[in-house]
């Protein structure tokens, strides 16, 4: 028995993961027509960049105007955060601020980005904030703009953050009350996802696509598809994270599962081999996904948001690909 009496899962469920990342490597196999990178040069305006970071900004700030309070510090607003201002907000700031640092390098942009974590923090999620810090630390690394000991700094304040802010919201949340400090929280927020993972590898194919689908559609009809595997998988209607391989398993079973491997990494590799030699766009969406997927390791591939920016990562790499001088 562990923190709050949850149990250690199955090897089973370690076996699925292995799977999982076996088909995610083998996704990088065919990546071999840009095996050596390739040069190309996307052009965007930089005035621009700093446009849709400032509407970022101000996107927020209303949002923090249009609900009433600091989501932060109630689990009611938290609740109804991610709305429309957010969603816009976040994909305006995120490859914005990316291709500003990969492009136009200036020690003066980290204002921006310590304005934008601020604000990403204050809504009570810590998925974006550490998205937005780990993406633009490996902006900064493939485009060689920083040393490897600022990005082990990094990722130590991101350990740091995910403690605090994970700390700070349960405490704010009016209907639960938790007597665990933050690193037995973070420690309880695994052993919980690995749980309903287990659980999943024993209910595939309940979902059958639902959601995958309301990923898609869920944000402009209310529907959360974490809720879905909550109820699917918990019998009760609660937001639930199931890792990168939980919501595959629930709609189309391990076949699902190992495509999605299968093409994830096939993705992330080709963007990866397309960026090492243009060091612009592609290396920050790069980042961006990159950054992304790991997180996806908790919280599960559920995001339109995020399914849009890999749409236009992908969009701008077959542009560069079709520019290429080998």
């Amino acid at each position: 028995m562990g923190i709050k009496g949850l149990k250690l899962p199955s090897v089973y469920v370690y076996i699925y993961f292995l799977f999982a990342m076996a088909f995610y490597l083998l996704g990088f196999y065919p990546v071999k027509f840009v095996r050596d990178g390739c040069k190309c040069k996307l052009q965007i305006n930089k005035n621009l960049l700093k446009y849709f970071i400032y509407t970022a900004f101000v996107l927020q700030i209303f949002n923090f105007y249009y609900l009433g309070g600091i989501p932060l510090f109630s689990g009611h607003l938290k609740s109804k955060a991610v709305n429309l201002f957010w969603f816009f907000s976040y994909l305006l700031f995120l490859p914005s601020i990316n291709i500003l640092f990969a492009k136009f390098y200036n020690k003066k942009y980290f204002i921006f980005l310590i304005l934008g974590v601020v604000l990403f923090s204050l809504t009570g999620y810590r998925t974006p904030v550490v998205v937005i810090i780990l993406s633009v630390l490996m902006t900064l690394y493939y485009t060689k703009k920083i040393p490897v000991e600022y990005s082990l700094v990094g990722i130590l304040i991101i350990f740091f953050i995910i403690s605090i802010l994970g700390y700070v919201v349960v405490k704010f949340i009016e209907w639960q009350h938790w007597t665990l400090n933050p690193i037995q929280l973070l420690l309880y927020r695994a052993g919980y996802t690995l749980l309903v993972v287990e659980k999943a590898t024993k209910l595939q194919g309940i979902t059958h696509g639902l959601l995958f689908y309301y990923t898609l559609v869920g944000f402009f009809t209310s529907v959360d598809p974490r809720a879905i595997v909550g109820l699917k998988v918990l019998g009760y209607h609660h937001s639930t994270t199931s890792t990168i391989i939980g919501p595959p398993l629930l709609d189309f079973g391990i076949g699902g599962m190992l495509i999605q491997m299968f093409l994830l990494g096939f993705i992330l590799k080709f963007l990866h081999n397309l960026q090492l030699k243009e060091k612009g766009l592609i290396t920050a969406f790069y980042s961006i996904m990159m950054s992304h997927a790991l997180t996806w390791i908790e919280t599960g591939p559920t995001d339109l948001v995020v399914w849009i920016l890999y749409f236009f990562g992908i969009v701008f790499a077959l542009k560069c690909l079709k520019r290429c001088k080998k």
